[in-house]
């Protein structure tokens, strides 16, 4: 029986990719259809989130499981700013009026971004300038790469408004990403970490001026997009999976993931290009 999906099921899976319309924010594939990139797209509020925005984004990153075609995703914001997270107006005051149930639906369906951002196999890549708060820093914290600007403001900021900072995952992924001393601090108070301790603590890879920032993530995504994308998803997937493993089970894992990628195209394409002194071409198979 073959592990195979159909090929009428992949074709079903790519065409939303190739033409596929947001409504929340833009969503742009590079010309080689290899690299899309989602826009937060409310300049004049600083690109918050909305109940629809947070729905789509989830959605959009569920289906990209399926998306064959595209190897990485960026993620940015327009007009100088990444995200200022939930809406004061279309989220925060409904959700004062909200039953518990309510509420329940409306945290578990943010976390549900996250998770599905972790779990699509295509590494992302956060573009972030400016304000990078709340909700929009946790879309930051959930990408696999952050790119960042002199600029940029990042505040895990949930106290700030009544709230706990256990917030879609901010207590198991900031402490793993800064270390647990320095991200009890943002937990705690609520104040932006600079861009400077940004990129000292590791949470930025690197910072670019804002004026370069978009060329930037895209060569880097650019550069993920040559890659052996099959190998880079699995990467991904060991990454957070070995998070609740002991250290033998972690070994292990990576040697059966290993012998997985040992039987890919680009595998053996590497070889054959390392023996002819050439680069190898890598396909994603």
């Amino acid at each position: 029986m073959s592990t195979q999906p159909e090929e009428h099921t992949m074709k079903h899976h790519k065409r939303p990719f190739a033409g596929y319309q947001a409504k929340t924010f833009l969503w742009e594939v590079s010309a080689d259809g290899k690299i899309g990139t989602v826009t937060l797209n409310r300049p004049e509020r600083k690109n918050p989130l909305t109940f629809d925005s947070y729905a789509e984004l989830r959605d959009l990153f569920r289906a990209l499981v399926y998306a064959t075609d595209i190897k990485v995703v960026v993620v940015t914001g327009a007009g100088g700013n990444f995200c200022s997270g939930g809406d004061v107006h279309e989220i925060i005051g409904p959700l004062t009026r909200m039953s518990m149930p309510e509420l329940l639906d409306f945290t578990r369906m943010t976390g549900d971004l996250v998770k599905a951002m972790r779990a699509c196999p295509q590494p992302i890549v956060a573009a972030v300038d400016g304000v990078c708060a709340g909700a929009g820093a946790m879309v930051a914290l959930a990408s696999d790469l952050r790119l960042g600007t002199p600029l940029a403001r990042t505040a895990f900021l949930f106290t700030r408004v009544g709230l706990a900072g256990a917030d879609m995952g901010a207590c198991t992924l900031l402490p793993r990403m800064i270390g647990q001393g320095r991200a009890s601090e943002l937990l705690y108070t609520g104040r932006a970490m600079t861009a400077e301790e940004g990129a000292s603590w590791g949470f930025f890879n690197a910072l670019h001026e804002s004026g370069a920032l978009a060329d930037a993530a895209q060569t880097l995504a650019a550069q993920l997009a040559a890659g052996p994308t099959f190998a880079h998803g699995v990467t991904k997937k060991l990454l957070h999976q070995e998070w609740n493993m002991g250290v033998d089970e972690a070994i292990e894992a990576e040697a059966e993931a290993q012998a997985i990628c040992m039987q890919t195209r680009d595998f053996h394409r590497a070889y054959e290009a390392f023996v002819a002194k050439q680069k190898p071409v890598f396909q994603g198979d």
